[in-house]
């Protein structure tokens, strides 16, 4: 429990020290995508400590490329 409380308190200081950044130069694109970012990364962190079975998304590439290799290798 307290790894988490950890891994949302270091987000937090994070957050704390980027958005004022980003709201001060006006970028509320790139303020969504960091929110969105630090939102998964830290999902994601919380998920590992709990144990839990996140797949990788090289699995995904796989399953895009291989046909592709398929039909230039002949496989």
């Amino acid at each position: 429990m307290w790894v988490i409380a950890g891994i949302v308190a270091i987000a937090a200081v994070i957050a704390l020290i980027e958005v004022p950044r980003l709201l001060k130069s006006k970028w509320h694109k790139e303020l969504w995508v960091f929110l969105i970012l630090l939102a998964a990364g830290t999902g994601l962190n919380i998920g590992l400590k709990l144990h839990w079975n996140i797949p990788s998304p090289l699995y995904l590439m796989i399953d895009i490329y291989k046909p592709i290799s398929r039909l230039f290798y002949g496989e």
